[in-house]
């Protein structure tokens, strides 16, 4: 009978206490958590739409909670995460026809996500609230 071969003394896998992920990839990340966060908040507009088609009680009690610091807050998180998602989608779809995989032209993409979300995100709801 032979002997079973003793495995070979190999480094482990980097795991995320020791690797450092790079900014394209949280961005990744964070374009996965973003559409589900867009999916959920769909389900704040169908009660909004749902609420007006009841009667004037039901979209009395549904602007009550919008307009409240939560409503605010859902609102704010909501349009953050659209904005991103539209900024990421538009970056997904210069790599998909082979755009910007250089390091450097990545790096440029990643602040330009970046700066379009933030930018979008006050000028609508400077629009909102003006």
């Amino acid at each position: 009978m032979t002997q079973a071969a003793k495995p070979a003394a190999r480094p482990l896998s980097p795991h995320l206490q020791v690797y450092r992920l790079p900014l394209a990839a949280w961005l990744s990340i964070t374009h996965r958590i973003t559409g589900i966060g867009l999916t959920i908040g769909t389900v704040l507009l169908v009660y909004w739409i749902v609420s007006a088609a009841y009667g004037p009680d039901a979209y009395g009690a549904f602007t009550h909670f919008i307009g409240s610091p939560i409503g605010y807050l859902l609102l704010l998180g909501f349009s953050v995460a659209l904005f991103y998602h539209l900024c990421n989608g538009i970056r997904h779809l210069f790599w998909d026809v082979g755009l910007n995989f250089e390091i450097a032209a990545t790096k440029r993409a990643n602040m330009i996500v970046i700066a379009g979300t933030i930018f979008l995100t006050v000028v609508a709801w400077l629009l909102a609230l003006a």
